[in-house]
């Protein structure tokens, strides 16, 4: 319950504001003012699935008998007698560092009929503190800080996909996991939450409660808060690098390989087929069912969807990037701090060069390089739909079909998905020679390398005359001055009717989380480029005689910006 100067501070007093609450309010209003921003598809959904059924606090009678006067005063039932209350047990003594046995926490739910005629119950936890106890400290605590205080609602028919949808609408609104348990008492689930910060309902938390045993769901609560938690969160985070490595060694091993989703297989199994030491290989694989790569199944282990994206063949496999990330970007990634205190790239300071030319000199990175980045084409899916594109395909006509550009293209894979989904345009890739030379056998393995041209060159190479220019994924490499270097060449060899589609992650304007955020980093520190707002990269657009018309989200966290060339100042 919100604390202020004119606050009830006695259990009387408390009990008494309990029940008026009580008395005073409905389902939907409390909703309302507890989570801000609920549309009324949400308020529907939330009013149809769970009820208001009480508001509860915590109060320190001597005795039995006191509690029954105190419930009186407050003009409440005291005839039932109190439950065992395993849930605020065990909060109170792990906040207070005491043995839970000791703290005898009993429940009474005296009832109260609400305004709008529902029965509904004052919650009443009562842990008996005698004159003179060792607990009488802790009584003064908990009843100035009421942490014990919360709205509660009751989850009709739940099952545990309704279940995970109330949490996920309350998190999405700002709640946040805050313990719980499970009643054997009473045969029942507490979800509790902390109400959000912008609540007006005058009540720090909520509690979802669901008849039956739901422990698997709870166990998934617990987790979320466990890991809201500051020193539990830290480390989770200071051991993100055995993650990556993890992930790698699993992919390198070709442990993925040897496993199925359905069929779980043991760690000896695995560890034979892969050579590998069994015991260690169970250890990663522990960790692996941990992050959610696989599924303890048994005594064995099967392949997760997620671990299934490791698979060499996989269709988007990331195993090429799993292997980047977990050797030179990761050394790479070491002298973070050097690059943040300079701005110098790690990556050229370690290795003496940058990692194009890097790359370029070792035919294993150089291949693996170029498969990392078509691990990510699912944010091409809806390219081909783009306004341009469908623009650019129904004005081709069989003597004039009009060209799509890929500026940098990597080996074609957005290129051949727009080229696949209008046969009538024809495409041009440029890219460096060994690329283009790859490029050329995908697109036609593609069945459009008749329709395609693969020419080698630079960005000042860029051919006149096309239609539709595509930047995927390139400027994010580069600093905002070779940026505008490059797209005053392409201004310069765009028609006035052309489009440029840019495809790159976009850093919020607010503080919202995104990829870019991770990438904008990994940009810094690996390849001395950087991820830019849409704004900024308006600002390098019109430097280069070229408008940004708009963007729009693509998968993974990614946009295409539409440009096109300024319109000519007009002369007076």
């Amino acid at each position: 319950m919100t604390t202020t100067a004119a606050a009830p501070t006695t259990d009387t007093e408390l009990l008494r504001a309990a029940a008026e609450h009580v008395r005073r309010h409905d389902t939907a209003a409390l909703l309302r003012a507890l989570l801000p921003g609920l549309d009324g598809v949400e308020l529907r959904a939330l009013t149809d699935r769970c009820r208001f059924a009480h508001t509860a606090l915590l109060v320190f009678p001597p005795d039995a008998d006191a509690l029954h006067r105190l419930l009186a005063d407050a003009g409440l039932p005291a005839d039932a007698p109190a439950r065992p209350s395993t849930v605020v047990r065990e909060r109170l003594a792990a906040r207070h560092g005491r043995d839970a046995p000791g703290l005898e926490v009993g429940i009474l739910r005296p009832p109260v009929t609400g305004a709008d005629g529902e029965q509904r119950v004052v919650e009443v936890f009562a842990l008996t503190v005698p004159p003179g106890s060792d607990l009488s400290e802790l009584a003064e605590l908990e009843r100035e800080l009421q942490h014990e205080a919360h709205l509660g609602f009751e989850v009709d028919r739940p099952d545990p996909l309704v279940l995970r949808g109330l949490c996920a609408l309350w998190e999405r609104h700002g709640a946040r996991p805050d313990g719980g348990g499970y009643n054997p008492h009473e045969d029942g689930t507490v979800l509790y939450f902390t109400a959000p910060a912008g609540s007006k309902a005058g009540f720090a938390r909520v509690e979802l409660y669901a008849p039956g045993d739901h422990r698997e769901l709870l166990a998934e609560h617990l987790a979320r808060h466990r890991a809201g938690q500051p020193a539990e969160a830290l480390l989770r985070q200071l051991t993100g690098a055995w993650t990556t490595q993890a992930l790698a060694a699993f992919a390198e091993l070709g442990v993925p390989e040897a496993m199925d989703q359905q069929l779980p297989r043991s760690a000896q199994q695995l560890a034979q087929a892969v050579g590998a030491d069994p015991e260690t290989l169970r250890s990663l694989l522990r960790y692996l069912a941990m992050l959610g790569a696989v599924v303890q199944d048994g005594g064995g282990f099967r392949l997760a969807p997620s671990g299934e994206l490791l698979r060499a063949d996989a269709p988007g496999s990331l195993r090429p990037l799993a292997l980047l990330y977990a050797g030179p970007f990761y050394r790479s990634f070491g002298e973070l701090a050097g690059t943040v205190r300079t701005g110098q790239v790690a990556f050229d300071r370690l290795f003496g060069e940058n990692h194009f030319d890097h790359f370029a000199r070792d035919p294993y990175l150089a291949e693996l390089f170029d498969r990392s980045m078509a691990a990510s084409t699912r944010m091409f899916d809806p390219l081909p739909n783009h306004p341009a594109v469908r623009a650019a395909a129904a004005a081709s006509t069989p003597g004039a079909p009009r060209t799509v550009v890929d500026l940098a293209g990597g080996t074609g894979e957005l290129l051949a998905r727009l080229l696949t989904a209008h046969p009538a345009l024809h495409g041009v890739l440029l890219e460096r020679p060994q690329v283009a030379d790859a490029a050329r056998e995908f697109l036609a393995q593609a069945g459009c390398g008749d329709r395609t041209a693969c020419l080698p060159g630079e960005f000042a190479d860029v051919p006149p005359g096309g239609d539709v220019y595509v930047l995927s994924r390139v400027l994010h490499d580069w600093t905002d001055e070779r940026c505008r270097e490059i797209l005053r060449h392409l201004s310069a060899a765009m028609p006035a009717h052309a489009d440029l589609l840019v495809v790159e992650r976009l850093l919020p304007e607010d503080d919202s989380p995104s990829l870019a955020t991770a990438w904008d980093l990994h940009m810094r520190c690996n390849v001395g480029g950087r991820e830019r707002t849409a704004e900024h990269y308006a600002r390098l657009f019109a430097d280069a005689g070229l408008e940004l018309v708009g963007h729009d989200p693509l998968p993974l966290d990614a946009h295409v910006l539409h440009v096109r060339k300024s319109a000519p100042a007009s002369r007076i």
